[in-house]
C-alpha cells in the first residue's frame, strides 16, 4: 500500500515536495515513480528511480527531483519552479519496471490515492 501526501496549492514559480509511504513493499528493492493526471488528461509518467538511476519526464526535467529514502521507505518528488502546466493529481507507484518500461504506467502494481497539486498564476 502507498500513501502520497504533500500536495496543495502552491504559487507560480514556488516549490512543493510530494512524499510516498509504502507499508508491505520496501521501495528499494522495486521501481518507484511519480505519475500525474491533468483534468481532461491521461495519466503521464513524471518521474521514476530504479536501484541508482533517475528517470524524468522532459517537461520537468531539470525542475523535479525523485528521491528514496530507505530508512524511512518513502519515495519523495521535490518540485521547482512550478507553473499552472504542473496543476494535476499527483500519484506514486511501484513495481517491477525495467528500463524500457519506466515511464509505462503499466509496469506498476502498486498506486497510491494521489495527491492534488494546484499551481495558481
Amino acid at each position: 500500500q502507498l500513501q502520497a501526501s504533500g500536495g496543495g496549492l502552491v504559487q507560480a514559480g514556488g516549490s512543493r515536495t510530494l512524499s510516498c509511504a509504502a507499508s508491505g513493499r520496501t521501495f528499494n528493492q522495486y521501481v518507484a515513480a511519480w505519475f500525474r493526471q491533468a483534468p481532461g488528461k491521461e495519466r503521464e509518467f513524471v518521474s521514476a528511480i530504479r536501484l541508482g538511476s533517475k528517470y524524468y519526464a522532459d517537461s520537468i526535467k531539470g525542475r523535479f527531483t525523485i528521491s528514496r529514502d530507505n530508512a524511512k521507505n518513502t519515495v519523495s518528488l521535490e518540485m521547482n519552479s512550478l507553473n499552472a502546466e504542473d496543476t494535476a493529481v499527483y500519484y506514486c507507484a511501484t513495481g517491477r519496471a525495467i528500463v524500457s518500461t519506466i515511464r509505462d504506467a503499466r509496469s506498476y502494481d502498486v498506486w497510491g490515492q494521489g495527491t492534488q497539486v494546484t499551481v495558481s498564476s
